[in-house]
């Protein structure tokens, strides 16, 4: 006689969404994860906040066929109670299978060698520059240069963190940390968990880092409310100093963008150097640590600190398009408060993002951004197929009434702004409550 099927109901399955204590739904079916969240490649974050509900999307988005096969020994031997799928997750589910069936998850073409190339060569001339010529103009180029290197393996470290983009998982791994840690001076690890919390949650206030920018940027008057910060767990503080800064945002943001990979070594030492667990924290290490060797050696060949100060500047401002880049897709779109949801997957991935229109002779400018819908849709997709798939993509959005919004770079930078400003003019009303602190009492007390 063949055993009857045990089910939870999905009220049960919420009780199973707290570190230590990890269940989810994948086709109706409960796996404890509990244990694998210590071994997941994709860190815990992403299995914590998917606990306790179905995450069968998600799963199809970011594992390939042969990941399925693994599941088996997690199933509780439990199913969900009055599991359902929505017509849109079936056409997604479809969508995905459709791909694989063509190979387009494993068709990468020759794009990374090409690149990594061109990094060569851009890094080459850029030392070359500083090194062989006296022009103070030949030096700014040459920081330019590097800007536009750093900017090529930044594409490169985005790639290889969503699928292998060289012959082997060892060479991947080597294109990481060279084109990553040694070459940008910025933690292929730290980039990973960062950018899996982004793609899980996307343009959720509180789970999303890619948002989480107080007290210098706000892009929606709900984070005046201080939210909570459940990636770096801490509240993010709406004060009087949030306040000001944000009150000028709009002008600011440009500014900013230019030095905002300062940031990036910031969260790199603290990713590195902290208590969590952090894969291959010796190689993540010293390939920061060549990247500090040979950056600080090079513009100290320069002549005199006047110059010396241009290159650096000039090389950071460069690479801030890249950092501009990665705004243009979300700072405008959709956002909401609260833990993501497996259930609207699709929805929540095209609600939050923006595509940018361009010619496919400028794709190399955008290294894959300008098809962000696509990406978050179908993160393991190699880049270059990206405007293949879309017309699809466009076509399932179109037949469930959903957002495929779209703009050209131009028109995303003016909503950018539009947004940041319209965050700004809020936050200099001073009627909004804020609360009091000492700063606060000091700038305004009066007599």
């Amino acid at each position: 006689m063949a055993e009857s099927k045990r089910y939870i109901s999905q009220t049960e399955l919420e009780n199973h969404k707290k570190p230590g204590d990890l269940w989810i739904s994948i086709q109706g079916k409960i796996y404890d994860v509990t244990e694998w969240s210590r071994e997941h490649p994709g860190g815990a974050l992403p299995l914590l906040n998917l606990a306790g509900q179905d995450a069968t999307d998600a799963f199809v988005a970011y594992h390939p066929g042969l990941a399925w096969q693994y599941l088996d020994k997690f199933f509780t031997g439990y199913y969900l109670k009055d599991y359902s799928v929505s017509e849109v997750s079936k056409d997604f589910r479809k969508l995905a299978a459709e791909f694989s069936k063509m190979g387009l998850f494993e068709k990468k073409e020759h794009g990374t060698g090409i690149l990594l190339c061109i990094i060569a060569l851009l890094f080459s001339i850029s030392v070359y520059g500083v090194l062989c010529s006296n022009s103070a103009l030949v030096h700014l180029l040459s920081g330019a240069l590097l800007g536009f290197s750093w900017i090529q393996s930044g594409w490169i470290g985005h790639d290889s963190g969503h699928y292998q983009v060289m012959s082997s998982r060892k060479f991947n791994r080597v294109a990481q940390i060279l084109t990553g840690n040694c070459l940008a001076g910025i933690s292929i690890g730290w980039w990973k968990w960062n950018h899996n919390a982004h793609h899980i949650a996307c343009n959720s206030l509180e789970f999303d880092p890619d948002l989480q920018h107080m007290p210098i940027f706000a892009v929606s008057s709900k984070l005046f409310n201080s939210l909570t910060s459940y990636f770096y767990e801490r509240k993010m503080n709406f004060d009087s100093i949030a306040r000001f800064l944000v009150s000028y945002q709009h002008w600011t943001f440009y500014p900013v963008m230019c030095f905002a990979r300062i940031n990036l070594f910031a969260q790199s030492f603290l990713f590195l150097f902290s208590k969590r667990k952090v894969p291959n924290r010796g190689q993540e290490i010293l390939g920061i640590l060549v990247y500090w060797t040979w950056f600080p050696l090079l513009v100290s060949c320069l002549p005199n600190w006047g110059e010396r100060l241009m290159f650096v500047v000039v090389s950071f401002a460069v690479t801030g398009i890249q950092h501009v880049q990665f705004c243009l897709n979300h700072f405008s779109s959709s956002v909401y408060v609260g833990p993501p949801s497996g259930n609207n997957w699709f929805e929540k991935q095209t609600d939050g993002t923006l595509d940018i229109v361009c010619s496919s002779w400028m794709d190399w400018f955008h290294g894959g951004l300008q098809f962000q819908i696509e990406h978050h849709l179908f993160p393991r997709l190699p880049r270059c197929h990206l405007r293949k798939v879309s017309p699809f993509v466009q076509e399932l959005c179109k037949k469930h009434n959903l957002q495929y919004d779209t703009a050209s770079f131009w028109k995303a930078n003016v909503m950018t702004i539009e947004t940041l400003r319209s965050a700004a003019l809020q936050a200099r009303i001073v009627s909004n409550p804020l609360p009091k602190n000492l700063v606060w009492e000091a700038v305004n007390t009066h007599g």
